[in-house]
């Protein structure tokens, strides 16, 4: 069941955060990104945003964003979107990206937030990224958010 989105209450002194996003299924990751992007900007984050071809792209970039950057970023968000089709290579492509990023943020101590969405179609996608009451990106900004403040205190 999807919970209904609002805007989140954190506001950050500083903060420096990375988006990684696909360029595949675009109409539905572009609204994430920008969701995400205001949402950040809100809480007072800066953001760098590195747009990879697809979701299979997205961890080489993250790890290398994990390990490179300096100072190190508050944390990395990962937008993407895999729509099924006929065969299990959708399913195939989100089990690596999911299992990958996980690894990334353990080895890197860097939260990574994963909302490379595999969907069985587009009304899913049309629900989880494009509508004002239930958008991935503003949750993922939030989630980012929140764990940023919580690694602080670590």
């Amino acid at each position: 069941m999807l919970r209904r989105t609002s805007q989140s209450r954190i506001r950050l002194t500083s903060g420096r955060f990375a988006i990684v996003a696909s360029r595949y299924n675009t109409r539905y990751v572009d609204a994430m990104l920008r969701s995400a992007k205001s949402e950040l900007a809100r809480a007072g984050a800066t953001t760098q945003v590195v747009r990879v071809p697809g979701a299979y792209e997205i961890p080489v970039v993250t790890q290398r964003l994990a390990r490179t950057s300096q100072p190190p970023l508050a944390g990395i968000i990962c937008l993407g979107v895999i729509l099924r089709g006929q065969t299990v290579h959708a399913a195939h492509i989100g089990d690596a990206v999911s299992r990958a990023l996980m690894e990334i943020q353990l080895a890197h101590e860097v939260p990574v937030i994963h909302e490379v969405l595999l969907l069985e179609n587009e009304e899913q996608a049309r629900v989880r990224c494009l509508g004002k009451t239930h958008n991935r990106g503003m949750e993922a900004a939030q989630t980012a958010l929140a764990m940023a403040a919580l690694m602080k205190t670590l």
